[in-house]
């Protein structure tokens, strides 16, 4: 055995790469800019110890900030905060967190300080400009590109030098949560903006990391769900946009999915990762797992009994660099390496994919950044100005109707309705903006003082029933918890101790160490004080498997497993102590369970209503400002407006005022219950901390609004999941009660003025699988407004081996015109737009006819000719 053990360890040594001889002067050669990137590579690797090539393997957030954690061995990144919001302190802090890897750890190898930056860099002092798919609704990528290189400058002015963005997977269920993230549904469109968007971070210095590869939701919409999706749809749909963000603009880093693909979790994909990143698209860069998922395939997936095999598992699947959320868990990833069961060849290939970016970068020569930078570029008024150019290029006007829309300037007043008119949310993985402009305060600015502004806030976005029960309405601040190991409340309690109140969501953990994370029970028992004039109902929502005792009487008894939901005791409790004990058990997991109580005034939203009314009816016009909620783990199963706005929408539109909502969401809303009552509706989606400023342009003419929808809206969740692009389905698309057909279609968007197309031309019509053709075709403003149009070109390939999309994007145009200015566009269209994976699962451009359309969005096709490939 000890005989194994040396021949083993000797077998290390020799595959160990040695380390060449210093330069004049004693220089290692790794640090000699002269020398080829790949020397310098081999000889690092050759001077590391095991500890120190796995700390270049490992990324976390971090600051240094707590002395047992101990970073001496170096590490591959940190997330570092930004203390007091001011971007020099922040380059400062950077830069001393830098100065400790390079002068006082034995290597000096620098760290690749990291952030979030999908619309700007998370970080305070850094402006935020309009959320991703805002960005794709401008349909414009000359403008995705300043914007990206705008926050490029205010993020490398830090010293950040790789941004865990952008994110290009394929909306393609609306009810997904981080659909605000994406650039939409489709592949063409999206593999354009995150082109747009990778070659501005990168050409700035800075590691661009498109993600997740290589989808992220699944069945009904939902994050980081399994998908199952065949290889030809992987390649069709799911992979374009990575395939483009890597091979063609240059993202030097890729993250993987939560998900399992085909059985295996993503990030332990050989497939994936090493099949169709490293050997077929030829990745030379470094691919990272998103936070904690390398554990997931034991917490998750269930595919691995312990974190280091999980660890092993993910390196020879193909994986550089393990992504976590803290030093300590650190720990049982080192084990993996220091055991030896990853192998020395697996852990150097990925060391040196690594260490090839840090040279690349120039980390070893220039690794500070400068502070005057820092603080000149953040928020700079250039960045502002350009901010409200693209928060107004977002706007996609869903809705005009009577003329309504631009409201005139010569109103004497108006009613601004609506939480989201004040609140200027920006939208997920947003820093919280240097200084945010609401959609009121850019109306009040834009109408000045001469016309009255009456704002109502309504009843708000959620408009909650009931509410949690807070710690202090709890005798001795809180509740005795007594937990069980088994789901009927036998035995003695393993744990016991105070919960402060009960609100858990036991997802993917047990309540507490030693109980089973699906088989166990809790009993609290503790006094409830009702305050004086407040009697209130009291409540359970969560998994059902519950009961409740108030003052030794049985007043809730859901003592079976089956659903979700919330159930209130009758009659209302009167003010005073009051006993409570409830009761919980689980037998499968995935738990939640709250103690709640309903409002004294459970309908106060109607009041609140009812003021936003009274608003309107002193008003010659009234804007409604809605939203929804959504996010990284929110996934909607509802795509109407949450809460009460949809009654309040229809209750200011019976005031017969002339009534425009606008939409604060990132993604699809639903609108049957109101649509036909109010005269506009502008989609903003989060616009940026200057789009009050941009509504306001839009809303009142000084904006001809020519944004265009990159997902499909759907008439009704049951139709979902609706996207455009989909193939011939056998038969019909409509349902027993409702059409196939959307609300409002992919590529949709209206103007204030009128668009012409003319003169389609395809030259030559006929071509060869190798050549390119050019379509040409000639737009003319024939209204009485200057306007952009988005001009959309499509294809169909009319006979072909294999089914194929019954219309797909395959170019786009933003023209501006002047009223009776007429121009030509012209869409290049070649091998990469033509072909198909045959049969055989080869890219071809098979012979035949296509069918070529130009139009204003998928549904509106204003001209349509012939391709013909022989």
């Amino acid at each position: 055995m000890r005989l194994f053990r040396f021949a083993g360890l000797l077998l290390g040594v020799l595959l160990v790469p040695r380390p060449a001889a210093a330069q004049p002067g004693g220089i290692p050669p790794y640090r000699s800019a002269a020398l080829p990137i790949d020397e310098r590579v081999r000889d690092l690797i050759g001077r590391m110890t095991l500890d120190e090539k796995f700390w270049q393997l490992f990324m976390i957030p971090g600051d240094l900030d707590d002395s047992t954690h101990d970073y001496s061995k170096g590490v591959f990144g940190l997330q570092i905060s930004a203390l007091n919001g001011a971007a020099r302190a922040h380059a400062e802090r950077i830069n001393a967190i830098q100065r400790f890897f390079v002068e006082r750890t034995r290597l000096g190898i620098p760290i690749i300080p990291f952030d979030e930056a999908l619309h700007g860099l998370a970080r305070e002092g850094a402006l935020v400009f309009p959320q991703a798919i805002g960005l794709a609704a401008t349909w414009d990528t000359e403008l995705v590109a300043r914007v990206a290189a705008a926050a490029a400058r205010e993020t490398g002015s830090r010293g950040i030098r790789q941004v865990l963005s952008p994110v290009v997977n394929i909306a393609n269920d609306v009810r997904w949560g981080r659909v605000e993230e994406t650039y939409g549904e489709d592949p063409y469109l999206s593999a354009r903006m995150g082109s747009a968007f990778v070659r501005a971070f990168e050409s700035a210095g800075i590691v661009a990391t498109p993600k997740h590869f290589v989808a992220n939701v699944g069945e009904g919409g939902r994050d980081s769900y399994p998908i199952d999706h065949s290889e030809r749809m992987l390649e069709e749909t799911f992979f374009p946009p990575f395939r483009v963000a890597l091979q063609e603009a240059g993202a030097r880093s890729v993250m993987t999915a939560y998900n399992s693909v085909d059985g295996a979790p993503a990030t332990q994909s050989r497939w994936l990762l090493t099949d169709v990143l490293k050997r077929r698209w030829g990745f030379g860069g470094f691919v990272i797992s998103d936070a904690a998922a390398t554990g997931g395939a034991t917490v998750l997936h269930y595919t691995e009994a312990t974190t280091p095999e999980a660890a092993r598992h993910a390196f020879e699947a193909g994986l550089d660099v393990v992504f976590q959320s803290s030093w300590p868990q650190h720990r049982p990833y080192l084990e993996a390496f220091r055991s030896g069961s990853i192998a020395g060849p697996v852990m150097d290939s990925a060391v040196a994919r690594v260490l090839r970016v840090k040279f690349a970068l120039g980390l070893f020569e220039n690794p500070y950044a400068s502070p005057d930078n820092a603080e000149r570029w953040n928020g700079s008024d250039a960045h502002r100005t350009l901010a409200r150019e693209a928060a107004r290029a977002s706007m996609v006007l869903l809705k005009r109707d009577g003329n309504v829309l631009p409201l005139r300037r010569a109103l004497r007043s108006v009613a601004v309705i609506g939480a989201d008119a004040v609140e200027a949310r920006l939208g997920g993985y947003s820093g919280p903006g240097i200084a945010k402009v609401s959609i009121l305060d850019g109306i009040k600015a834009k109408l000045g003082g001469g016309v009255r502004v009456y704002y109502a806030a309504g009843p708000g976005r959620m408009s909650p029933e009931y509410t949690v029960i807070p710690a202090e309405h709890f005798g001795s601040g809180g509740l005795t918890g007594s937990y069980f190991d088994n789901n009927r409340l036998e035995g003695e309690p393993r744990v016991v101790r105070t919960d402060p109140r009960v609100d858990f969501g036991w997802t993917l953990n047990a309540p507490a160490r030693g109980i089973p994370f699906d088989w166990y029970s809790v009993r609290w028992t503790g006094s409830l004080i009702v305050p004086p004039g407040g009697a209130r109902r009291i409540g359970v929502e969560g998994n059902d498997g519950f009961r409740l005792y108030l003052d030794g009487k049985l007043a809730i008894d859901n003592w079976r497993k089956q659903s979700f939901r919330a159930l209130f005791a009758q009659p209302s409790l009167p003010p005073g102590r009051h006993e409570v004990r409830l009761e919980f058990f689980e037998s499968t997991g995935n738990a939640r369970i709250k103690l709640v109580w309903q409002a004294a005034a459970p309908h106060s939203w109607r009041a609140a209503i009812d003021s936003a009314v009274a608003a309107a009816r002193r008003s010659e016009a009234a804007i409604v400002v809605a939203g929804i909620e959504e996010g990284e783990f929110r996934d909607r199963a509802f795509l109407k407006l949450p809460g009460h706005q949809e009654e309040l929408i229809r209750a200011v539109a019976e005031t017969g005022k002339p009534v425009v909502v606008v939409l604060i969401a990132g993604s699809a809303v639903t609108m049957s219950a109101w649509i036909d009552r109010v005269d506009g509706v502008l989609m903003a989606w989060y616009p940026g901390e200057e789009g009050g400023h941009a509504v306001a342009d839009v809303l009142f003419g000084d904006y001809n609004p020519a944004g265009r929808l990159p997902v499909t809206f759907p008439l009704a969740e049951g139709q979902l999941p609706l996207t455009y692009r989909h193939k011939p389905t056998g038969r019909g698309d409509d349902y027993l009660d409702l059409t196939g057909q959307p609300l409002f279609p992919f590529g949709f968007g209206l103007s204030y003025t009128t668009f012409e197309y003319s003169s389609l031309a395809i030259e030559p019509a006929t071509i060869g699988p190798d050549a390119t053709a050019l379509v040409r075709a000639r737009i003319r403003n024939v209204g009485g407004v200057p306007g952009d149009e988005v001009v959309q070109l499509y294809l169909r390939d009319v006979l072909a081996t294999v089914s194929r999309p019954q219309i797909e994007l395959a170019g786009f145009a933003r023209v501006h015109l002047q009223p009776g200015e007429e121009r030509e566009v012209t869409f290049p269209l070649g091998p990469e737009h033509l072909r198909l994976l045959d049969r055989g699962m080869r890219w071809v451009v098979e012979p035949g006819t296509f069918r070529v359309m130009v139009g204003g969005s998928s549904k509106d096709i204003r001209l349509r000719g012939e391709l013909i490939v022989r």
